[in-house]
């Protein structure tokens, strides 16, 4: 049976990715109590990188923002397995960390992490509602556009 949480992505013609592996020596999460530290995600879609570049150079805020999205489905992915294959225990986004792969003279940085962060609240609605960060690194992996990592909380 599907998760409330899998219904509403189901209703907004999402099916989440399959969750990657990692791409070197770490988890994909670590649980520590009700909270669930989740590695950073890139802009990966069916194992390839979608988004790549600098960000206000060779990629639009659009496609950023687009990147920034993918990485949160990355997220609930890899979060679907933290839950045991039961998004519904889920009981809110903690906190969102974005990071905008960015020439020095960027500075809409807010703007692109909201890809992330719109799509967290519109799947688990005021659960979704989260801290933020969104900075500007000089690189990411594999010259991803965006990466994006999550705190979120489980219902006890």
């Amino acid at each position: 049976m599907a998760s409330n949480i899998e219904k509403c992505l189901g209703e907004i013609g999402i099916t989440l990715p399959r969750p990657g592996s990692p791409a070197g020596n770490y988890v994909p999460f670590v649980i520590v109590h009700d909270l669930v530290f989740m590695a950073g995600q890139v802009a990966r879609e069916a194992g390839k990188m979608k988004y790549t570049g600098k960000v206000g150079r060779e990629i639009s805020i659009e496609d950023a923002q687009a990147a920034a999205r993918l990485c949160a489905l990355n997220l609930l992915a890899q979060l679907k397995v933290a839950c045991g294959g039961d998004l519904d225990r889920v009981d809110r986004c903690v906190r969102l960390g974005g990071f905008v792969n960015s020439p020095p003279d960027f500075f809409d940085h807010p703007k692109v992490i909201n890809g992330a962060s719109d799509l967290m609240v519109q799947v688990l609605g005021e659960r979704g509602q989260h801290a933020r960060t969104a900075v500007g690194v000089a690189a990411l992996p594999l010259d991803s556009a965006v990466e994006v990592e999550a705190i979120f909380q489980l219902k006890p």
